[in-house]
């Protein structure tokens, strides 16, 4: 159970830790806060994942489903960030608007597991590759070395470290099986960092000022803040966040032989938003399940629930030590570049995944995800698009997730539900819906 718990680990730990560490350098976070806000995102994490595994009352599938920071809410959190005039400011308005976020979604749960029609492939693959084309800029830069300011900012060596993190990940996942493929991203910053240290770019003091021992102290950075702006650009990530939840339930019923009725998914959703809730008591942003997992079970065929919910407890032990969530903010940032490229570069390819399955050849599909994708790529391509509007209005109009998903969702009804005859909705409904496309592992 503990090395099978490990591998769950394993297997999602570059994914919780990647979502601090860009949301925290937006904000400008010291290496001490850093650390700090990625140990609280592994202790929350690892609360999520016992709602959902072990589950009280109708909380929790009771499924072997790991819960961690989504990367739907990354966009949406440093777009609030970078609309906060002061940064102090920045993770307590967050932390507010995941708190209501996660509250409304509880209550919801039992309606949405109803209407989760309106939510087919064809708008969850449209708002999971706008996620990962909305992060890869993140890597980039961070390809570039940490100071935008500084001379050497772009130079051959940043590049040369990220452009070898990211072979050596390439490398581990065509040629090695098994566990080392699953941990090919944490092996590769690994590498990169001992490659980094001749150039001097490695810094090891986050490490020696960590405590070995060490607890999340609720509202750390501050007592939430609710800004309206920055709630509703958060409830639309917890609905883009309830849907793949919901496909991921899915998918791992038919694995485990156990499939997700309307109960098991109302009851797992509840796990998700009540977990979201949680979090930012102790300084975690919103939680959602890890598809990776998903495919971890698939290959090692090991299905109880009890494993994962080891894996949770690991997940709040390393939380519990700062020196140990210490570690991911030695990494240099061209390092974290390199693996971000496969890793953001992932994500974007399984909504692509999605959308192959989600019948782009039935109807207007295709018309669906051409207009969903042009208007979330905007805030990416041209960031000042929207500079004319209002500074509260611009925290939902900058994330491309919320404006590609509000658009995915209005189109999907608009095309495929109102004002269609009973016949063609139902063949509307059968190829936008069925069948779910494949777990795969995101490294």
């Amino acid at each position: 159970m503990a090395t099978t718990g490990l591998q769950h680990v394993a297997a999602m730990y570059a994914g919780v830790v990647a979502p601090p560490l860009i949301v925290g350098a937006a904000i400008g976070l010291t290496g001490t806060e850093l650390t700090f806000l990625t140990g609280a995102c592994l202790f929350t994490a690892g609360l999520a994942t016992f709602l959902q595994t072990l589950g009280i009352w109708k909380i929790g599938a009771r499924l072997p489903f790991v819960n961690g920071v989504t990367f739907a809410g990354v966009a949406p959190m440093t777009a609030i960030a970078a609309s906060t005039h002061d940064k102090s400011d920045a993770l307590p308005v967050i932390f507010g608007a995941v708190v209501v976020a996660g509250l409304l979604g509880f209550l919801a749960a039992p309606f949405f597991s109803r209407a989760v029609r309106f939510f087919p492939p064809v708008v969850t693959g449209s708002v999971i590759t706008l996620i990962g084309l909305s992060l890869l800029p993140v890597a980039f830069g961070w390809a570039q070395g940490p100071d935008p300011t500084a001379p050497d900012y772009g130079s051959a060596e940043y590049l040369g470290l990220a452009a070898a993190t990211l072979v050596t990940v390439l490398l581990l996942r065509r040629f090695t099986r098994g566990f080392v493929k699953q941990i090919a991203v944490l092996i590769g910053l690994v590498a990169g960092t001992l490659a980094a240290i001749p150039f001097g770019v490695t810094d090891f003091a986050p490490v020696a000022d960590a405590d070995l021992v060490g607890f999340p102290t609720p509202f750390h950075f501050g007592a939430p803040q609710f800004q309206l702006a920055a709630i509703l650009s958060l409830c639309v990530v917890m609905v883009v966040s309830m849907t793949e939840s919901t496909a991921d339930m899915l998918a791992l019923g038919e694995i485990v032989e156990r499939p997700a009725d309307e109960r098991t998914i109302a009851a797992g959703l509840r796990a998700d938003t009540l977990g979201s809730a949680i979090s930012p008591l102790f300084n975690g942003f919103m939680c959602s399940a890890f598809a990776q997992n998903i495919g971890l079970v698939a290959m090692t065929r090991i299905r109880s629930r009890f494993v994962v919910a080891a894996g949770g407890g690991f997940l709040v032990l390393m939380g519990l030590c700062p020196a140990a969530a210490s570690l991911i903010a030695v990494v240099p940032r061209p390092v974290l570049g390199g693996a971000g490229v496969v890793l953001f570069g992932s994500v974007a390819a399984s909504g692509i995944q999605t959308l192959v399955r989600a019948g782009l050849d039935q109807g207007d599909n295709i018309l669906v995800v051409a207009v969903a994708l042009a208007v979330g790529i905007v805030p990416i391509t041209e960031p000042d698009f929207y500079h004319a509007f209002p500074e509260t209005a611009r925290t939902v109009l900058d994330s491309g997730i919320s404006t590609g998903c509000v658009t995915a969702v209005l189109l999907n009804l608009v095309f495929n539900h109102l004002g269609r005859r009973p016949a063609a909705a139902a063949r509307g409904a059968a190829a936008a819906a069925v069948p779910l496309p494949s777990p795969q592992s995101i490294p």
